[in-house]
């Protein structure tokens, strides 16, 4: 990684966790405070318009715009404080640390940060145990961890950031589990009347309904999937071979194998999900067919050019 990137990047990770501090912010501030140019501004935000965390739905991805004068950023609520790694991401990034400082090509700062690591990480002579601070679990999934393994029927009221809605539904609680970086309840849905699965932090309140269910002797095992809904847009997408792990990433239905390209059908509950993510593969995909998907594409690209001209 190149001196100028590595630079671009410290600057936006610190630009970002100050608007979201302060609620917003404007362009002159950020210009001030971070030593930008409003060109410099603008292309960072394009770049951080189009990240997010995987599952890249409209409340993974990051929406960064500028409204007259003022920077706006929302749904990157996870840049508001420094993330805290793992015993094992602590250790991997220790160790490829230490291999770089071994093949002679680091510089005396990684050298200081692995030795600040070190010392953090690894116990002193004097020590017999590696002492761990883990980080608690979020309050609702003791919970819910709890009504699964009672029978217990729940009212929770959720918000669904995909179609930006707040519901009030009972659910019967089977199983609570971490993945990629979120916990999540799956629970047959008596509102959507199937299995459901629900991002913990996006239950907005859970109240008690002193009704039981019997839970399955063998709980459906989870998996975190999109799953499709009566009055989904649909688009048909081809996709180059660099952008396959589309097809495995999301819930898509093949429909033909070319070789160079693969031709899938693509659902979602906002045309606008599957617009930014042809924005993100660029010539790698292709729209076939859907013309909401088109519209809302059409506008992103409008957006983005109306951002970099600014």
């Amino acid at each position: 990684m190149s001196g100028r990137t590595v630079s671009r990047l410290a600057r936006i990770l610190a630009m970002v966790p100050y608007v979201l501090a302060h609620g917003g912010a404007t362009v002159s501030d950020l210009c001030d405070r971070f030593g930008y140019t409003r060109k410099e501004l603008v292309d960072d935000l394009q770049i951080v318009f189009l990240c997010g965390l995987p599952g890249y739905g409209p409340g993974d991805l990051i929406d960064a715009d500028v409204y007259d004068d003022e920077v706006v950023i929302n749904t990157a609520d996870y840049f508001a404080s420094a993330p805290r790694l793992s015993p094992s991401e602590g250790l991997a990034l220790l160790a490829a640390g230490l291999a770089v400082i071994d093949s002679g090509q680091a510089g005396p700062e990684l050298a200081s940060a692995v030795e600040k690591l070190t010392r953090t990480l690894l116990p002193d002579e004097d020590s017999a145990v590696l002492d761990v601070d883990l980080a608690g679990e979020p309050e609702l999934v003791g919970r819910l961890r709890r009504a699964a393994a009672a029978g217990e029927v729940l009212q929770i009221t959720y918000t669904s950031m995909s179609r930006d809605q707040t519901t009030v539904r009972q659910i019967e609680p089977q199983i609570v589990f971490t993945s990629m970086g979120n916990w999540y309840v799956q629970a047959h849905c008596r509102l959507a009347g199937g299995l459901r699965q629900f991002r913990v932090d996006r239950i907005r309140a859970i109240d008690p309904t002193e009704e039981r269910f019997v839970p399955p002797k063998v709980p459906t095992m989870p998996e975190v999937r999109y799953t499709p809904l009566a009055d989904d847009v649909h688009c048909r997408i081809a996709l180059r071979p660099s952008a396959r792990w589309v097809s495995e990433y999301y819930a898509v239905d093949v429909v033909e194998d070319k070789g160079s390209d693969l031709i899938i059908d693509f659902a979602t509950a906002d045309p606008n999900v599957a617009a930014r993510l042809l924005l993100r593969l660029g010539r790698q995909a292709n729209l076939i067919s859907g013309p909401e998907v088109a519209e809302s594409l059409a506008r992103l690209r409008q957006r983005v050019l109306a951002l970099y001209h600014a």
